[in-house]
């Protein structure tokens, strides 16, 4: 088997299940309150993960179940959109 052929396939995730967002911002104030935004009623866990050298970006981990690979998606795109996160893993 190549490597590149095995990079290419789509992994198996069964859901419903427990799924994971690094969230980054550079206001803890305005990033926890655009997670709130975006996952409004959803059972969630965020906690803090990493602060950066100078201080000046943050990261926090996000947790919950998600439903779907369409749901796990949406969830993505709307965090990555929204405007007071800068980045999304």
């Amino acid at each position: 088997m190549i490597l590149g052929e095995n990079c290419k396939r789509k992994p198996n995730i069964n859901y419903p299940c427990d799924w994971s967002y690094k969230i980054i911002g550079n206001n803890v104030d305005e990033t926890l309150t655009a997670i709130e935004e975006v996952i409004s009623g959803l059972d969630h866990k965020v906690k803090p993960s990493n602060v950066s050298k100078t201080g000046k970006y943050f990261s926090f981990d996000l947790t919950l179940k998600v439903l779907s690979e369409d749901e796990r998606n949406l969830i993505f795109k709307n965090l990555k959109e929204h405007e007071n996160i800068l980045m999304v893993m």
